[in-house]
């Protein structure tokens, strides 16, 4: 039995690119490149990157939405896309991987009320039966904190802030293990955010469950997660616990990412990266980050550096020549690094 919750293994997935008059494929985009992520049970890991850097392909993937063209995605020691379709994607799956969408309006079904919305899930999966499934959805909307009285409403008549609740609702009904959280504040107020997050971080504690949180907002990842990994480009660059990867960044984008968040102090301003992120429409066989980097050096434009400990890291960058596998290997909370020149 794996002690990881959820346990990714060089996932790579691709898009086709169609063209032409009778829509050939005459292209790919790369959008996740060989990821590796752990996630233990009961923590609240992140995402940061870039728009467009494979953030949400990679969260579609783990809910079964995309099918990686290589990689594994074990759950609890179990092969998600085992050969054996019927045997690995079954309803117990599916209710064990949840997720809470950025805009909450389209998320949910405009024609139909919140009763709607909220029962189908758990009659699919058969959480309750028929005469007792208006008695859940209202103690459902009480602890997502909405009046049960809005149960026959439509998601027209709710703001912003109610509607993800309806979400959060219908993302808990069926006791998940993991909720991926993508993005599910940057669409409301500042008040209305520290509500949500209140909430969530509530039923983390009533539900026991584990969090996977994509945002680009660094104070709020800083706050709340306990691993965070830094994607840039298709590819993790740099990963760790959330109080040593954003406290000491090692890696030269991580950096870049700090330093352009504003700040109240007066005279400072936020450092802006130059440059535009590589094309996903072919593999990159060298440092994806090489062309931006202030650092980069000839080896970062010939070879692509994997993610090992940011000690193995340095030492090797020091004495060049000397193979660091064997150390990259300990089971450790040590942040990993891929730059073959750590900050």
């Amino acid at each position: 039995m794996s002690s990881y919750l959820l346990d990714v293994k060089d996932l790579q997935i691709e898009y086709p690119v169609y063209g032409g008059l009778f829509r050939k494929v005459v292209g790919k985009v790369h959008a996740v490149n060989g990821v590796s992520i752990q996630i233990k049970e009961g923590e609240i890991a992140a995402i940061i990157g870039e728009s467009g850097c494979g953030k949400s392909s990679l969260a579609h993937s783990l809910l079964g939405l995309i099918e990686p063209i290589s990689g594994s995605i074990r759950f609890r020691g179990r092969d998600v896309f085992r050969k054996n379709v019927r045997e690995t994607r079954n309803k117990d799956f599916y209710r064990s991987f949840q997720m809470i969408f950025q805009d909450p309006y389209s998320a949910l079904n405009p024609r139909h009320t919140v009763f709607e919305i909220l029962a189908e899930p758990l009659l699919y999966h058969k959480i309750v039966s028929k005469d007792k499934v208006r008695q859940r959805i209202a103690f459902l909307l009480k602890q997502v904190g909405l009046s049960p009285r809005y149960i026959d409403r439509y998601p027209y008549s709710f703001s912003g802030g109610q509607r993800q609740r309806i979400c959060i609702a219908r993302a808990v009904s069926l006791n998940p293990k993991l909720i991926v959280c993508d993005e599910i504040t940057a669409a409301l107020d500042i008040s209305v955010q520290a509500q949500i997050v209140r909430l969530l971080f509530q039923l983390k504690k009533e539900l026991g469950l584990t969090l996977l949180w994509i945002s680009h907002d660094l104070s709020l990842i800083r706050s709340l997660s306990d691993t965070v990994h830094i994607m840039y480009a298709g590819r993790i660059v740099e990963q760790g616990l959330c109080k040593d990867v954003l406290h000491k960044p090692s890696h030269p984008y991580t950096d870049a990412l700090l330093k352009a968040v504003p700040s109240l102090e007066i005279g400072k301003r936020p450092s802006i990266l130059q440059g535009e992120p590589p094309s996903t429409s072919r593999l990159l066989e060298d440092c994806s980050f090489a062309a931006r980097c202030p650092g980069a050096q000839e080896k970062c434009r010939k070879e692509r550096p994997v993610l090992e400990l940011v000690s193995s890291r340095k030492t090797s960058s020091r004495k060049e020549g000397k193979s660091s596998e064997t150390t990259s290997d300990k089971k450790t909370q040590e942040p990993r690094v891929a730059c073959f020149f750590p900050l």
